[in-house]
């Protein structure tokens, strides 16, 4: 048996109109039946009747509402919340949807939806004049030394005396720990349901090209993310993401980057400050890791919102803009996927 709930747009009974639905038409596990009543007004009758052939799932949506009770779906079964939980706090995601949602402009109109395309234009004019930059203005004075470099970085050379910058050295292994933490923002509040983009292939792009290979994604993005499965909690990747062992490792092996790069001599940072003006993997690098910490705030909020989770954990925002430490912070002390909204009534099993 499949237990499936969404984390964004739960469904509620409450604010339902009687003449919009029937009792009657609920299929097991309950039945209402009153053979003695009698019905003055057989024509309301006949209209309730009518509309309650509606299906269930349909009349939740457009009313959006939450029924308090436990129902029940051919073939499966949904954990349904206490409607008590959505009257005492406002759900931003329920309310607004996500915080890109409504800066897109999306809206309803006679039935059909528009979209606001302006961000995703602006960003994409941002790629472009990135990508410009990146191949034809970025600095490129000496290309033998970049290819030394990459091999050196890459343990493709051995020990030939040579001593690699400290704060080079640092700053080559913290991109290396950015897509993890873009992966544990993106998936799964960060999939887009609207376009049907998965965003696994550009994190693993990210892995080689880091925010160039990111922003496409964040052009494509349409929320609000899928609904997700029970069973995915305890299964690979979203197991491994929203471990807080895996948050504590990331914090603990970026800090010691830091402060490893933080204890290098003055000499250090301004050979660092050369290589940035000379070399176009240093200077690209460099410029990778200032994107990555300017959109990370963004995504951040956007996962606090979807785990609702801002009212308790809004004070982590400001510090989201200090780079690389920031994101990882809210990873660590963010709830876990499994803690969201307690479930207040369990899955009726099926007949």
């Amino acid at each position: 048996m499949t237990h499936s709930f969404s984390l964004l747009r739960p469904y509620s009974l409450t604010n339902c109109s009687p003449i919009s639905y029937n009792l009657s038409s609920f299929h097991p596990p309950f039945r209402i039946h009153n053979p003695q009543y009698q019905n003055p007004n057989p024509r309301i009758s006949r209209k309730l009747t009518i509309r309650s052939h509606l299906p269930l799932k349909n009349l939740c949506k457009r009313s959006n509402f939450h029924h308090p009770l436990p129902f029940r779906k051919v073939g499966s079964s949904h954990l349904c919340r206490d409607s008590i939980e959505n009257q005492e706090t406002e759900d931003p995601i329920s309310e607004f949807g996500s915080p890109l949602e409504s800066e897109r402009g999306i809206s309803e109109n006679n039935g059909g939806t528009k979209a606001d395309w302006t961000t995703s234009v602006l960003l994409f004019g941002l790629w472009g004049v990135l990508m410009y930059y990146v191949f034809l203005l970025s600095p490129n004075q000496t290309p033998s030394r970049d290819d030394y470099f990459l091999q050196k970085l890459l343990n493709l050379k051995g020990d030939d005396g040579f001593v690699m910058n400290q704060v080079l050295v640092c700053l080559w292994y913290i991109m290396g720990l950015w897509p993890l933490i873009y992966a544990m923002l993106l998936i799964p509040s960060g999939r887009s349901t609207e376009s049907k983009i998965p965003v696994w292939p550009f994190v693993l792009l990210s892995c080689f090209g880091g925010a160039y290979a990111l922003l496409p994604y964040f052009v494509l993005w349409r929320p609000p993310p899928p609904t997700i499965e029970e069973a995915e909690l305890g299964q690979w990747p979203l197991n491994f993401l929203d471990s807080k062992i895996t948050s504590v490792a990331l914090a603990l092996g970026g800090l010691g980057l830091i402060i490893y790069a933080g204890l290098a001599s003055g000499d250090t940072w301004k050979e660092f400050y050369q290589y940035f003006r000379e070399s176009k993997l240093v200077h690209i690098t460099s410029l990778d890791f200032s994107l990555l910490s300017a959109f990370a705030p963004f995504w951040v909020y956007n996962d606090m919102t979807v785990r609702k989770w801002y009212d308790k954990g809004s004070w982590l925002l400001p510090l989201t803009l200090i780079p690389f430490l920031g994101p990882v912070l809210y990873l660590v002390f963010r709830p876990s996927l499994s803690e969201i909204t307690p479930v207040r009534s369990a899955a009726i099993k099926e007949e």
